[in-house]
C-alpha cells in the first residue's frame, strides 16, 4: 500500500539539572489516505477505512549516558514514551501507543559489545499503519505487526584499525495481540555483517554498509552512525 498526505512532528526536551536524564513532550500529526495495489484483492480494513486524520500528544523520559551520540562505544540509553490520540486533539479516533526501549554498549580492548531491547504496544481504534511492528535489520518494515511487539538484538564491533571496523549482529522479534496470543506468535530472526569507516574523527562518526539476512530475503543498509535509534 501507499500513504499520501501530510505528517508533522514537533518535540521539546529538557535536561533535569546536570544529570543524564531528560523529560520531553511531543506532538505528532498525520493526515493520510491509503491506496492499495489494484491487481490484488481488496484488504479487509478496520472501521477507520482509507482516509484518516491522527493527532496525538505524548510525553517521554530519556536517560542517556553514551559517550557519543553518533557511534557509541560505552554507556546506555533508556527511553519511555506514551502517545495519546484523541478527537480533542484533532484526531478521527481515540487510541494510545506506548514504547519502552533500552540499548547499551560495553567496550573490551578493540571490541564493543552492544545490546538492544525494544517493546511497543497500542490500544484503541488506531489506523492499521499505526500498529507496532518488528523494526530490525533484515526484517521488512511493517511486515510483522500487531497490538504488541517485542525484540532483542545484539551487535559486536571490532575496531581492527584506527579508521576501520567490522560488525556482526543478530536478533529476534515477535508480534502478538488481536490476531494471535503471545505463545502462538511467530518469532522472526535476522542476522548480518557490516563494515564501518571513521569519517569524522572529531565527532566520532562511523559510516558503512550492512548486509542482513532475515526469514524471507537479504537486504543492504547504508549506515551513518549507529543503526539503533
Amino acid at each position: 500500500y501507499n500513504l499520501h498526505g501530510w505528517i508533522s512532528t514537533q518535540s521539546v526536551m529538557r535536561r533535569l539539572g546536570e544529570s543524564e536524564n531528560f523529560v520531553g513532550a511531543r506532538w505528532l500529526y498525520l493526515d493520510l489516505e491509503a491506496s492499495f495495489d489494484s491487481s490484488r484483492a481488496e484488504p479487509v480494513l478496520p472501521p477507520l477505512g482509507r482516509a484518516v486524520r491522527s493527532s496525538g500528544l505524548g510525553v517521554f523520559f530519556e536517560h542517556d549516558s553514551r559517550d557519543n551520540f553518533f557511534t557509541p562505544s560505552r554507556g546506555w540509553k533508556g527511553y519511555l514514551e506514551a502517545m495519546f490520540y484523541s478527537p480533542e486533539f484533532g484526531s478521527d479516533s481515540k487510541y494510545e501507543i506506548y514504547r519502552a526501549q533500552v540499548f547499551g554498549y560495553l567496550p573490551w580492548k578493540s571490541f564493543v559489545l552492544g545490546g538492544r531491547f525494544d517493546t511497543r504496544a497500542a490500544r484503541g481504534d488506531m489506523p492499521f499503519y499505526q500498529l507496532p511492528y518488528v523494526e530490525m535489520r533484515g526484517i521488512p518494515a511493517v511486515r510483522y505487526q500487531d497490538e504488541n511487539v517485542g525484540l532483542v538484538e545484539a551487535e559486536l564491533r571490532w575496531n581492527f584499525s584506527s579508521r576501520w571496523a567490522l560488525v556482526g549482529f543478530a536478533g529476534s522479534g515477535r508480534a502478538w495481540g488481536s490476531s494471535t496470543s503471545f505463545s502462538d506468535g511467530e518469532t522472526v530472526s535476522a542476522w548480518g555483517v557490516g563494515v564501518r569507516r571513521l569519517v569524522a574523527r572529531r565527532l566520532g562518526i562511523y559510516m558503512g554498509v550492512d548486509l542482513a539476512r532475515g526469514p524471507e530475503e537479504t537486504a543492504i543498509y547504508i549506515q551513518a552512525g549507529s543503526a539503533w535509534r
